[in-house]
């Protein structure tokens, strides 16, 4: 082994010196792949080695305190990533599922890690006993159906977007104790981001005074709210509206402080609308933990005490993230159809993406001047990047039997062209 591993050094060594400006394209990207798989193969072998040496008590015999800083000064990597080579031989080592998929160059080292984490949470998490269950622990059926689907998506998702796939899974297989956690993270979260609130409004020269400063995310959704509607450009006669998009709402701010100073205290002028969205099984469970559209989680607290305001959209959310019912606000149709579209497709929906909602445009799957409908059916959110691609017409989008949004991609990506979906935003 170590001979075949000095050979593939030199050769490796030989190869970086080529001048890779006489490839051709194609070429150039198939080696690009491969490069890639070949620095995974070695990220896995370094860390069945460093495992290996961690078993044998070698890190402490030459007086390092452990394996991550004996691997640190060894090979003068950082102290992160020599701590997670050293998580990775463990894992591979501790899961042989995931072990196979690895050698099999179905997960690169960072998945493999990714994965690993996901499954050792739900190992040790301890689960609420029922009269059908009584374990306190997850079946082992459970653990490898989990281990089986990440692995599944590794094929599409990079590893921060994995992750947030794994911790969907968590809430899902252990919605006990994910709760309690996202309870305690929301309630620290939210006293530090209310702590943290200012304002400041600093003179410059030239007439001009600039505004800075930090809101918490319910105060924020509730400025939002008032600014969207008066930020809209407003055409002429002559034309386009002239202000750019922050000068609409700079004029914006103004017209409200210039409202909230002149009506009186009974104006009868419809007020903002702000849509507070909760899952159905958090609803039953009465934890009550939602989130603005404008994007960030509340604290259940915080839900109770939105929930008395009238003027307050509710949503409620099945299993799959589709929404159940949609709370009216009168005269606001549009509104009330984008409101829908984005408690289904959550942000851009195109595969892999994780714009959140606000910063999405509602595409017509059916485009409005083919006939298509303006309906809920017929409407997908896309990122401005990807509704310019849709419009290519180099991916086809479609609108699943399930009623979820599913993406073609074209043959030089996909020659089989199977459908993809975006798992970012919604639960598995």
């Amino acid at each position: 082994m170590l001979e075949a591993v000095e050979q593939t050094e030199r050769e490796m060594a030989s190869y970086v010196d080529a001048d890779p400006v006489y490839l051709s394209t194609m070429d150039l990207i198939h080696s690009v792949k491969t490069v890639a798989q070949i620095q995974t193969w070695a990220a896995l072998l370094l860390a069945r080695l460093v495992h290996e040496a961690q078993g044998r008590g070698i890190p402490r015999r030459l007086g390092a305190t452990g394996a991550t800083e004996w691997l640190r000064d060894t090979t003068l990597m950082s102290n992160p990533a020599a701590a997670r080579t050293v998580r990775l031989g463990k894992a591979l080592d501790t899961h042989a599922t995931l072990r196979r998929a690895a050698l099999l160059g179905r997960t690169t080292d960072e998945q493999t890690a990714t994965i690993a984490a996901v499954i050792d949470t739900l190992t040790t998490v301890e689960i609420t006993p029922t009269v059908d269950d009584p374990s306190t622990r997850i079946a082992p059926e459970v653990l490898a159906k989990a281990a089986d689907k990440l692995i599944d998506l590794a094929a599409e998702l990079e590893p921060h977007t994995l992750q947030a796939a794994g911790e969907r899974i968590v809430a899902h297989v252990a919605p006990e104790v994910q709760d309690r956690a996202d309870e305690a993270a929301l309630k620290r979260l939210d006293a530090s981001a209310h702590a943290l609130r200012r304002l400041h409004l600093s003179p410059r020269d030239g007439g001009r005074v600039r505004i800075s400063g930090w809101l918490d995310t319910e105060a924020a959704a509730h400025v939002s709210a008032a600014l969207d509607p008066l930020s809209k450009p407003l055409p002429s006669d002559d034309g386009p509206d002239p202000r750019t998009a922050g000068q609409r709402r700079a004029d914006a701010l103004v017209e409200v402080c210039q409202h909230a100073a002149t009506a009186p205290s009974d104006s009868l002028a419809e007020r903002p609308t702000v849509v507070v969205t909760v899952a159905y099984d958090t609803l039953k469970r009465q934890l009550g933990i939602g989130s603005f559209d404008l994007g960030g989680h509340l604290h259940p607290e915080t839900v109770r005490r939105l929930a008395c305001d009238a003027h307050i959209i509710p949503a409620v959310l099945d299993g799959a993230g589709q929404p159940l019912d949609v709370g009216r606000s009168k005269r606001l149709v549009t509104g009330a159809l984008r409101h829908a579209v984005i408690l289904g497709d959550g942000g851009c929906a195109f595969p892999g993406c994780s714009r959140p909602a606000r910063w999405t445009q509602a595409h017509h799957i059916v485009h409005w001047q083919d006939g298509g409908p303006t309906s809920l059916a017929n409407s997908v959110l896309l990122c401005g990047y990807h509704h310019r691609l849709i419009h290519r017409r180099t991916w086809h989008v479609r609108i699943a039997a399930d009623g979820l949004p599913e993406f073609v991609p074209p043959a030089y990506i996909d020659p089989q062209r199977q459908p993809r979906r975006n798992i970012y935003h919604r639960r598995p």
